[in-house]
């Protein structure tokens, strides 16, 4: 199971300004997923989100990017791209994973990644956070993106502003 072996998180991410960007497409799973995430997020003690939809997984990057650049904390980007029969669902992937992964190394703007990549609507549905799903990779993601947050400032404070 791929959630095999993965570390609890618990953050404190009060005063944190958090964006979140969603895709549209597999409504009942983006569903899922953005609850994990809003549920998350509020059980952290995050109160300054800004939600922004967009239409599928190939244009999370562009919407990050964007708000990465706006006075946020964090950026958690949630979709979801099912594999079929032609090659399309490699470059969907490999254009979202790269994407987001640049967004984070030049910005220095933490991005939860909750795009989930299978091979089956069952698996992304077990992956949703809805009830009866094994995982929560939208609440996952937003853990992932605090915890990020508070290390580097551990280590690097923000710039004053």
């Amino acid at each position: 199971m791929s959630g095999d072996g993965s570390p609890e998180i618990s953050v404190d991410g009060s005063g944190l300004r958090v964006a979140v960007v969603a895709a549209r497409w597999h409504h009942e799973v983006m569903e899922g997923l953005l609850e994990g995430a809003r549920r998350a997020l509020r059980e952290s003690g995050v109160t300054d989100v800004v939600e922004v939809r967009v239409p599928g997984a190939f244009e999370l990057p562009v919407a990050a990017a964007r708000l990465a650049r706006r006075d946020v904390d964090a950026v958690v980007a949630l979709g979801v791209v099912i594999r079929g029969g032609t090659p399309h669902f490699e470059y969907v992937c490999d254009a979202a994973t790269q994407g987001l992964t640049r967004v984070a190394v030049t910005t220095g703007v933490p991005v939860g990644f909750g795009v989930l990549t299978v091979d089956t609507e069952a698996q992304a549905l077990h992956r949703a956070g809805l009830r009866g799903s094994r995982e929560d990779k939208g609440a996952e993601a937003v853990l992932a993106a605090l915890e990020t947050v508070l290390a580097l400032r551990e280590v690097a404070p923000p710039p004053a502003s």
